[in-house]
């Protein structure tokens, strides 16, 4: 490594030994609950056009995230360009490779009122600096440099980077909650004065959604309606035309996904149950009988790479039960083949741009038991070099091992479930004390072969992690996401105790010591599993839960759509009406009294997808006997942005399971900290 290299990372930092997992010393404790949580020091490092600036947030003395940018050709210090004494920048994009453009941290962060992310647009040397979209209507919004106040108001979101141009972006105005509206409006904006130029003449009404082609030309816009969807593609007199309608979550039907040089068109589909990506044919738009990619038991869920220069689609990065990249380009191949030879036990992905004339890639290492590491790799040389990691305080040799099995479940649906093992320091002989960790959504893919801090803590401290794909789930089938409408409480319940039968069956799990526990729909089944399962679980763990399915279509403050609330929610979840003996049957608030385990719950102050009412009306509806530790972080929005509240609740989680089935650490039977929030 080089003298200005190594000064650069001196500059940066960076423990790179720590980074790459040096080994722990013997009888070490395992770490503490801040090098899970915290604010990584480095972040989101991303090349310019032509690899040669990288753009990176770093965590200053005041622990705010701000924009720098290195010379790689120079190797000179990293330059900060943008950042705010009351904000955390987090997404940045390259205009080229003179101009960047930023967002902030969205929702409540906890000490400033940051409604929505905004948009603001900086030169890679710090000058003419210009906010484009407000981000609130407090203190962030008063950036007090240098910015020209030509703003759009923060119903305004940035949507991507127009190829090819070093000065706009394209952006989408939403309609304020509770407005209405035709539809989303998607315009261009030019970052230098601040200019708008409308695309949204001649649309189609209540259009969500927008396909640009690889030139930044619109081709295919989908509509969304009164539980309705429809597809619309551009023909050449710029009118649309019809191409596809169905019903919302009906499973059917292509989606178009890219068009690319020469007509190549790419679109999503069904193919033996999941989703893959196909091959169109450019002029009948009929799809080719084979998929260019697909997965047994996995939608396809990934990104193309397309180099610009070259017009070339080289690749595609996508994730089954780990993360991995196909490249069709025979010189990326090679690359990649290289750098895994070199990065053995991680998944390397390679971003760049102009990937075949780009003079540097980045790589980011990881795997289940690493956080990211990320490196330099130079395509003239082979040269690869570590630039950061992303937590230098976690050693791998530290960590849980992670693994996807299927099991089935009673009604013999197969559930995918990613399993946490206590590492071998944490780790007892036997069967192990196991926290049952419910994904949030529910209708996303709650789970990821990466390093985890919520499971990978909960590991460190001795537990066997159990993250079911419970149905519902979506990424593993229409099937599989079918099965779970209308089933919360019912038979997405069932799958979270046949998990735990299944551990139990493996020898892995202590029957007599499990906790459910889980964040938004997750701490809903905590929740509901001390209500109907309380013979399994001994304790249960709620943060930012539901707690009503009623609340979530009657509370009028929420962020919730009124379209969702009318027919998605209606049809996944349960309809007011013709399922409200289901959703009272099916709501912890309702039978709050057959609870008998002990809980914790912790619900967020400022949290507009899940109004606190849910956690209080549920505290005043418990017996007066219940045994409950109960919290309110009033700066933290849904879900735990700042420290000091990741730290006081994961304490409570280790002491709370240690006292209930543990004790995993001598630090779990240690009594509630002084002056922390009160419990009941």
């Amino acid at each position: 490594m080089n003298i200005a290299l190594r000064q650069l990372l001196q500059a940066l930092a960076i423990s790179v030994a720590a980074a790459l997992g040096a080994a722990a010393p013997a009888g070490a404790e395992p770490p503490s609950v801040t090098a899970f949580f915290k604010q990584p020091q480095v972040q989101g490092p991303r090349l310019s056009p032509s690899g040669r600036y990288l753009a990176i947030t770093t965590v200053g003395r005041d622990e705010r995230a701000r924009l720098a940018v290195i010379d790689l050709q120079h190797l000179a210090p990293p330059q900060v360009v943008a950042g705010f004494n009351d904000a955390d920048i987090r997404h940045h994009h390259w205009l080229g490779d003179d101009r960047l453009v930023f967002e902030l941290s969205s929702g409540d962060d906890g000490q400033t009122r940051v409604v929505a992310p905004g948009l603001w647009a900086v030169d890679r040397n710090g000058d003419n600096a210009r906010r484009l979209i407000r981000s609130s209507w407090g203190a962030a919004d008063s950036t007090g440099t240098r910015v020209v106040d030509r703003t759009l108001e923060n119903n305004w979101r940035f949507v991507a980077v127009v190829p090819g141009s070093a000065a706009e972006v394209f952006v989408a105005k939403l309609p304020w909650a509770g407005e209405e509206s035709s539809g989303v409006q998607f315009a261009r904006l030019d970052t230098r004065n601040g200019r708008l130029a409308s695309m949204s003449y001649g649309l189609p009404d209540h259009v969500v959604d927008w396909k640009i082609d690889w030139q930044g030309e619109p081709r295919a816009v989908i509509a969304q309606h009164q539980g309705q969807i429809k597809t619309y593609l551009r023909q050449a007199d710029g009118s649309w035309k019809l191409w596809q309608e169905r019903a919302e979550f009906d499973g059917r039907g292509a989606e178009p996904y890219w068009f690319g040089p020469g007509g190549q068109t790419l679109a999503l589909d069904g193919y033996r149950g999941n989703l893959a990506v196909f091959q169109l044919d450019p002029a009948t738009l009929e799809r080719k009988k084979e998929p260019l990619i697909s997965f047994k038991g996995y939608d396809y869920q990934g990104q193309l790479i397309f180099d610009p220069a070259a017009q070339r689609l080289l690749g595609l990065h996508y994730e089954t039960d780990a993360p991995a990249t196909v490249w069709l380009d025979p010189a990326m191949k090679a690359i990649q083949a290289d750098i895994d030879a070199r990065l053995p036990g991680t998944a390397n992905q390679i971003e760049c741009e102009r990937c075949l004339d780009a003079t540097h890639l980045i790589v980011t290492a990881y795997s289940d038991q690493r956080p990211p590491v990320y490196l330099l790799y130079k395509p003239a040389d082979k040269s690869l070099q570590t630039l950061a990691g992303l937590r230098p305080d976690i050693r791998p040799s530290e960590m849980g091992q992670r693994d996807y099995v299927r099991i089935k479940a009673r009604d013999g649906l197969e559930i995918p479930v990613l399993v946490t093992q206590p590492p071998a320091r944490a780790a007892k002989a036997g069967r192990h004390p196991t926290v049952v960790l419910v994904h949030g959504g529910p209708y996303v893919r709650g789970t990821h072969w990466a390093w985890e801090p919520d499971a990978q803590f909960l590991a460190s401290r001795g537990y066997l992690v159990l993250e079911p794909e419970f149905r519902g789930s979506t990424g593993y089938g229409f099937a599989h996401f079918r099965a779970g409408w209308k089933q919360w409480g019912l038979a997405m319940q069932d799958d979270l105790a046949d998990t735990l039968a299944w551990a139990v069956k493996q020898g892995w799990a202590d029957p007599q010591r499990a906790c459910i526990m889980g964040a938004s729909y997750g701490g809903y089944a905590a929740l509901m599993g001390a209500v109907s399962q309380g013979e399994l679980f001994k304790c249960a763990v709620d943060w930012v839960g539901v707690t009503d399915i009623g609340l979530l279509s009657s509370i009028q403050w929420s962020d919730a759509s009124d379209e969702w609330k009318r027919y998605g929610m209606a049809k996944l979840v349960g309809d007011p009406q013709a399922d409200a003996a289901q959703i009272k049957a099916t709501s912890p608030l309702q039978r709050a009294s057959e609870i008998k385990i002990p809980l914790l719950m912790a619900y967020g102050g400022d949290d507009r997808r899940v109004p606190i009412k849910h956690g209080t009306d549920m505290k005043s509806a418990l017996r007066r006997d219940q045994a409950l530790e109960w919290v309110v972080y009033p700066e933290e929005g849904h879900g735990w942005r700042l420290l000091k509240t990741n730290e006081d609740f994961w304490g409570r989680v280790e002491r709370f399971l240690g006292r209930h089935i543990g004790p995993a650490s001598p630090a779990a039977m240690a009594d509630d900290t002084p002056g922390t929030p009160a419990t009941r």
